[in-house]
């Protein structure tokens, strides 16, 4: 199975990619978070200089880039949060 998925892009992300938003269709589910994040990195390389720091989101429920594994549906929303720079 397949879902279309929006992605939305936060901060660091924003700049690597020159999106805050896309449309992404066709993204396989069940899929890892490791899975999804490799996804992404495919579609924009370089955001592969976020790696070992980003965090993704899915239904606003965070998802760890590793095994754990999520359901993906029609018109969800999966964000990429890089780490928020601190004052």
């Amino acid at each position: 199975m397949t879902a279309q998925v929006s992605v939305l892009y936060f901060a660091k992300s924003v700049e690597l990619t020159g999106l805050k938003e896309e449309d992404i269709a066709a993204v396989p589910t069940p899929i890892s978070g490791l899975d999804l994040w490799r996804l992404l990195l495919q579609r924009h390389p370089r955001l592969s200089l976020l790696q070992g720091q980003v965090v993704l989101a899915v239904r606003q429920q965070y998802v760890a880039i590793g095994n754990q594994v999520v359901t993906l549906r029609d018109g969800d929303e999966v964000a990429v949060v890089p780490p928020l720079s601190g004052g």
